[in-house]
């Protein structure tokens, strides 16, 4: 095998090319900024064309959904008539050889089949689980609830119309529904792979939905010119914002997990440590929250307070918040319609991704320490102030772990990523750093002396 890298025309390293455009995901922000527009001036857009209802901004719960339309239907547009995703062979589509509709009318029963009863297996969990039926969840709930019967009907024609084209369209949920129905060999590999790929979906979309309102009728609401003077409210703002991006733009990338747009999961992370990891950080098994053993904000306070009275300070320092906050989002952005955690939906090497291998985990919890500053304690007591460092270092520790156990899934799985990983080693400034910091701190072997 030869070892020499890949160059460009000037003989440089290059870099592998991202399964995902920038376009797509900022042709996402553009349709959200034209609904949030929108949203804020009804009153106004309601005069003009006389229309009927309240004349107040739209910072209902179900404005933030409408958002996803606006959002998601031109990143589609955008995937599919620029990148031409759909003619791609990672979709295991042939558009030019469709098979009849009764060659395949066995096999999509039987996808319908496991489909169905997938469904039927995350609403009864859906049923079950206390927290998916109080506070910020109900509106999930209630979303999710009136989804159901359009998925399930929606879903014959779509299995139906798809299964034509697909080269193999014996794929999870096909060897789920041939478990169940007994008639004919299933891989058991294959199943497991479909219910790790439906837990994420399931887990996911619904704590994505419940927080989708908050953030939106924030910033569909928030007077302007209130905070225009004010560099902490200025940046306050600018960060709910940013927050808004990443929470809408994710959620476009939970819910367009289809083949057809190249944007289906792959696999889904296989290891239990990957699952812990990523799961101790989101509700209701979250530990860094209210009473969890790594909760680090009793006796803190945030950074207004310990910077108040020094104006120049606060702006610097909201600035540096708005800009880690807007590399976190930005994180997400690139993404395009491929968001999603503990999953594979293809290889990201641009935005972002060429400075870092993880540039959300980083810029998330720089953020935390630079917001809380958790060596400072308001009760003035040494042990606060320590036990609250260590702890948000615990945290930090954490989304490490989770970005070790995310290398791991996506080495096995593909070689793009492998040459990505070793690139990013040779040529990202922030990687090469923190790789090199990582190898002073890392305690060295014993030295052996050479032989005489």
């Amino acid at each position: 095998m030869s070892s020499k890298r890949p160059k460009d025309r000037q003989g440089a390293d290059k870099r592998p090319v991202s399964d995902v455009s920038s376009g797509v995901g900022l042709s996402g922000l553009l349709g959200l900024f034209i609904w949030i527009a929108i949203c804020r001036n009804w009153p106004q857009i309601a005069d003009a064309f006389s229309l009927p209802g309240p004349r107040e901004p739209l910072a209902g719960a179900y404005a933030s959904l409408a958002a996803l339309a606006f959002s998601g239907t031109l990143m589609v547009a955008w995937s599919l008539l620029v990148d031409k995703v759909h003619l791609r062979p990672s979709t295991g589509i042939d558009w030019k050889n469709p098979r009849p509709s009764g060659a395949t009318l066995d096999v999509s029963i039987t996808k319908l089949a496991g489909l169905w009863a997938t469904f039927a297996i995350i609403g009864f969990l859906y049923c079950i689980a206390r927290w998916y039926w109080d506070g910020q969840y109900l509106f999930a709930m209630e979303v999710i609830g009136a989804a159901a019967v359009p998925l399930f009907l929606l879903s014959v024609p779509y299995v139906l119309w798809l299964d034509r084209y697909l080269v193999n369209p014996r794929d999870g949920a096909w060897h789920f529904g041939a478990m169940l129905i007994g008639r004919e060999p299933y891989d058991v590999d294959k199943v497991k792979s479909h219910f790790r790929s439906w837990a994420v979906k399931g887990f996911f979309c619904a704590f994505m939905i419940s927080i989708l309102p908050g953030g939106f009728a924030y910033i569909v609401t928030l007077d302007i010119s209130t905070i225009t003077r004010d560099p902490v409210g200025i940046s306050m703002g600018l960060i709910e914002l940013l927050f808004l991006i990443d929470v809408q733009i994710a959620m476009v990338g939970y819910l367009l997990t289809m083949k057809p747009l190249d944007a289906h999961i792959r696999s889904a992370n296989p290891y239990v440590a990957g699952w812990v990891a990523a799961l101790i950080c989101y509700p209701p098994f979250i530990l860094m929250g209210d009473g969890g053993p790594l909760n680090y904000h009793p006796g803190t306070s945030d950074w207004t307070f310990w910077l108040q009275g020094h104006p120049l300070l606060l702006a610097v320092w909201g600035a540096l918040l708005v800009f880690l906050t807007g590399v976190y989002a930005w994180a997400t952005v690139i993404f395009g319609i491929r968001f999603s955690n503990l999953t594979y939906r293809g290889i990201i090497t641009n935005g972002p991704y060429r400075f870092s291998r993880h540039p959300a985990y980083l810029s998330k919890n720089l953020f935390w320490w630079f917001a809380t500053l958790p060596f400072f304690a308001t009760s003035g007591s040494l042990t606060d102030a320590v036990r609250n460092t260590v702890l948000l270092a615990m945290v930090s520790g954490v989304y490490f772990w989770r970005a070790k156990t995310e290398e791991m899934h996506l080495l096995s799985e593909d070689a793009k990523y492998r040459e990505y990983h070793a690139w990013m080693a040779r040529n990202a400034p922030i990687t090469r750093g923190l790789s090199r910091l990582g190898r002073m701190l890392r305690p060295r072997g014993p030295q052996l002396q050479p032989a005489e």
